[in-house]
């Protein structure tokens, strides 16, 4: 039957292009013997090329929040790799083309979606081995309150991932996510690390071998972090208000980068499967002492006017974050809102046995080596071009013991 079927191919071929190609043909012909049909295909059997972005290394991700802080970079290194990407995007999908460049041709794909409709959710990973869920909401908006974002919309996403027979999913959640959250600043606590803790909740209930992040407060380009104290709406003039003087708050913020390696690391882990992870960086500081190191950093020290206060005692900056939050609901000048405030002066507290992203391979990048470049716009008299040495190299933040 398989000559036959040679045979054919070789006399139509000849009635189309001549004589001339018969000898080409039979080695065609010799070859075909060689050609054997994948019989229920996995993607892992269809692996092709060196390992670079013109490879498929056999991972077809659907990254969900890809246009986010740390979805770009993410989805950076899954191109860098070769997996084929699926990005689901709302709004204009002008926001999104940029990451096309991640991949080779036809190695990143673009589809809309709504995180409230199950069945968009289901088109974007039905075709996928991997899910990764980066979506996340820091204040609430009219349209999407904690709950819809982290809980509800994390579930949607699970759920589908189930129902699509996917086989690894990643979510990220929230260090100190926890049930009850201790008050600090919110007399009921923060409202977003309860939501991240029932989102987790979900995620587990719908898909039990889930690989969970729980990252620190990550910094990076376009940040919310050493942006937010370098933002003149942040101060009031040169004093900076913190809650307690900020001597009382604990934080290990985490290198954009690291966070991105471990998601990857974690996708390549078949090991991984069911963990949760704490993203945090390689040392602890008090908030006190890395607000001003980053004003050293800045040239915005004592000799600029900068100091430090406690925020309890001065009912201007109360008033001017209550109504940043009424005048710019949907997004906050400077991302001053109240649980933002509650956010920054919560301890990062680590559970004993919890991996962390040291246990997927990832070496971390110190705050003394990144932050400096990070701040570099940020400088006092941007544009003076000062001689070779000087302004004396800041003096980096003491930190605490692990």
């Amino acid at each position: 039957m398989a000559g036959f079927a040679v045979q054919t191919v070789l006399l139509s071929a000849r009635h189309q292009f001549g004589a001339a190609t018969s000898v080409n043909l039979v080695h065609v012909a010799s070859y075909s013997s060689d050609v054997h049909t994948i019989k229920n295909p996995k993607l892992s059997q269809l692996k092709r090329g060196t390992g670079g972005r013109s490879s498929f290394n056999g991972v077809v991700a659907t990254v969900f929040g890809a246009s986010g802080f740390l979805g770009r970079y993410v989805c950076n290194r899954l191109g860098k790799i070769g997996t084929q990407l699926i990005i689901p995007y709302r709004g204009d999908h002008y926001d999104v083309l940029r990451l096309k460049l991640v991949g080779d041709l036809g190695q990143v794909l673009f589809v809309p979606y709504d995180l409230r409709d199950k069945e968009s959710v289901f088109k974007a990973v039905k075709y996928s081995n991997v899910v990764i869920n980066l979506v996340g909401r820091d204040w609430e908006t009219k349209n999407f309150k904690f709950d819809d974002v982290n809980v509800e919309g994390a579930r949607t996403i699970a759920n589908a991932a189930r129902e699509a027979g996917v086989e690894k999913l990643i979510h990220l959640s929230a260090l100190n996510a926890t049930e009850n959250p201790e008050p600090i600043v919110i007399p009921k606590g923060s409202k977003f690390y309860q939501s991240k803790w029932r989102g987790e909740c979900a995620v587990r209930e719908a898909f039990p071998e889930a690989i969970i992040f729980r990252p620190s407060v990550i910094y990076g380009q376009e940040d919310r972090f050493l942006r937010y104290y370098a933002h003149v709406w942040r101060r009031q003039f040169q004093a900076l208000p913190l809650w307690k003087k900020g001597e009382h708050t604990i934080k290990q913020p985490v290198f954009v980068s690291d966070v991105a390696a471990g998601i990857i690391s974690a996708v390549k882990d078949p090991d991984a499967a069911g963990k949760v992870f704490q993203a945090v960086g390689p040392k602890r500081y008090l908030l006190s002492e890395l607000v001003d190191w980053f004003h050293r950093v800045m040239r915005r020290d004592e000799e600029w006017g900068y100091w430090r206060y406690d925020m309890r005692y001065d009912p201007l900056f109360s008033l001017r974050v209550t109504l940043t939050e009424m005048l710019c609901p949907s997004w906050p000048v400077g991302y001053l809102h109240w649980e933002g405030i509650e956010k920054e002066h919560t301890t990062d507290i680590l559970e004993s046995g919890v991996p962390t992203l040291e246990d997927l391979g990832v070496t971390l990048t110190h705050m003394e080596d990144q932050v400096p470049w990070e701040l570099r716009p940020f400088r006092a008299g941007a544009y003076y071009h000062e001689e070779l040495g000087e302004f004396a190299p800041p003096a980096p933040p003491n930190s605490i013991p692990v």
